[in-house]
């Protein structure tokens, strides 16, 4: 369980933060606020859209380390020109941008984090010519027209879409960021704190140096708080503040059947095939409410009706989200969705065994594979839930392997089955009533009016942010700006117009907003 020190008030300074909140928006001259937010979101508009595009152009798998450089090299370059201090840091060769600006001496720092890299593509499956090649669209349901980008020079729709690789996950949020700065800059208006901002080029695979490099750099990495710019909306696509992530965990179950493939009609009711075997054990984990049967899995969690208030306190109804998703009804794990979002969760993504579709043919597979990903919360620590899995499977009667079967084995056991296991980002949680919150909080109150945005506990994605939080004692909330249906690690991945717009006024509500620290 991930130990988190948030930077908390005494009882007496959290009065007092709370009373002068209101004064610290007008203790400054430079107040955004008067002069018409949004219309300087609009004024830029047509060019913040144009240096998207620039961004998404560039390839970024993080596998690949060509990508890996020129993205860095952009990124430097667009917060050099910004007036930020840069420099790349590694950790176990893999590098990441740095990027500092002290705008006042003894004025508190802020931590950003922003993803960078995007999932693999299969070029064959998008709608367009390149996922890389930004494509503007209109879209009514399923059916999406092309739009000339010569017509964002007049009247552009809210509605629009950006059609690109990582355009929502999440160079998107990362440039609302960027162009919000500039904003302030072209207006000569400077941020009411100091910033500093980690740029992530491997998250998608689990970001797996980045321990090591805030342990390395936790100095350098100092701050107040930390945000998020990373993350989908709430189903509603009301501007959304989310308060903590699940964890993840992977599995690959591979159960064996005989040395090879055999014809289904010679060997059919004397060999025995694997994908029954498995689908028994998938069978076995949950019940038909959706609940995991796995004993222990949700152990360490107790939401009381105080905490579900606060959970629930969100503008949304189950019966339409479950229209939205065209589903008669959800699981039965928790009452809502927010509740759901506070268990652990357990995931079939994915099966193989043999050939199907045209390729199709009469055998009996040799093995069937299954790939599974567990979402976790702190209450359940990846490792105990790894367990817990690999104990099931024993006690269905399998013998578990951590390497391909040996002849001997295969002799020896009826039911073979290799099981391994990836542990990623863990999970983290920021209370909803934290300090850190309700300044974020007066922030979307000053830019979008009061209670016209969502505050969230926990999103149910995964975020690789508990390194910053165990190692650096700082709080952290994620700055929400996508549209729910992006499509995001999918082909066609996109970003509302009205969302990219908004998302630069949130940055720049925040990034206007006075924080007060303890100190």
């Amino acid at each position: 369980m991930i130990q988190r020190k948030a930077v908390y008030f005494s009882s007496m300074r959290r009065v007092l933060f709370l009373s002068c909140i209101s004064l610290a928006m007008t203790a400054t001259s430079q107040s955004i606020a008067d002069r018409d937010l949004k219309r300087l979101v609009d004024d830029r508009f047509e060019e913040s859209v144009g240096s998207l595009r620039e961004f998404l152009a560039y390839p970024n798998n993080g596998r690949s380390s060509k990508d890996i450089d020129r993205n860095v090299e952009w990124c430097q370059n667009r917060f050099l020109s910004l007036g930020f201090e840069t420099q790349v840091i590694e950790s176990d060769g893999i590098k990441h941008v740095y990027a500092q600006r002290e705008v006042q001496k003894g004025a508190p720092f802020l931590l950003f984090y922003m993803q960078i890299d995007g999932q693999p593509v299969d070029t064959l499956e998008w709608n367009q010519e390149s996922p890389y090649q930004a494509v503007l669209k209109s879209c009514a349901e399923a059916d999406c027209q092309t739009i000339d980008w010569k017509r964002m020079s007049g009247k552009w729709d809210p509605d629009w879409k950006i059609f690109a690789r990582s355009a929502s996950d999440s160079k998107g949020p990362a440039l609302a960021f960027m162009e919000a700065l500039l904003i302030l800059k072209k207006n000569n208006i400077d941020p009411m704190f100091n910033m500093k901002v980690i740029m992530d080029f491997q998250e998608e695979l689990g970001s797996p140096t980045l321990p090591a490099l805030v342990e390395k750099n936790r100095d350098l990495l100092k701050a107040e708080a930390m945000l998020i710019m990373d993350g989908t909306r709430h189903p509603s696509n009301l501007p959304t503040l989310t308060f903590g992530a699940r964890g993840i965990a992977t599995m690959t179950l591979t159960v064996y059947g005989a040395r090879r493939d055999l014809h289904s009609g010679q060997y059919g009711n004397f060999a025995p095939n694997p994908v029954f075997q498995l689908s028994k054990i998938l069978a076995g984990m949950k019940d038909e409410e959706g609940r995991v049967l796995i004993p222990g899995f949700y152990d360490g969690i107790n939401l009381t009706d105080e905490r579900k208030a606060i959970l629930n306190d969100v503008p949304e109804d189950k019966q339409v989200l479950l229209g939205q998703l065209g589903l008669y009804k959800s699981d039965a794990v928790g009452d809502t969705y927010q509740e759901a979002l506070q268990y652990p969760s357990l995931n079939v993504r994915g099966l193989r065994a043999a050939w199907v579709g045209s390729n199709v043919r009469t055998i009996i597979p040799s093995e069937a594979l299954a790939e599974i990903d567990m979402r976790l919360v702190l209450e359940s620590p990846a490792e105990r839930q790894i367990g817990l899995v690999r104990e099931f499977i024993r006690d269905q009667g399998f013998h578990i392997l951590d390497s391909l079967p040996t002849a001997e084995e295969r002799t020896l056991y009826s039911k073979l089955i290799r099981v391994e296991s990836r542990i990623g980002s863990k999970p983290f949680r920021t209370d909803l009533d934290s300090e850190l919150g309700v300044w974020l909080g007066n922030a979307m109150d000053q830019t979008f009016g009061k209670g016209k945005y969502i505050k969230m506990q926990s999103t149910g994605g995964s975020q690789p942010i508990a390194p910053f939080i165990s190692t650096l004692s700082i709080p952290a909330i994620s700055i929400r700006i996508p549209n729910p249906d992006n499509s995001i690690h999918a082909p066609n991945e996109n970003l509302r117009l009205g969302n990219f717009h908004e998302g630069i006024r949130m940055c720049l509500g925040i990034l206007t907003q006075k924080y007060i620290s303890d100190e």
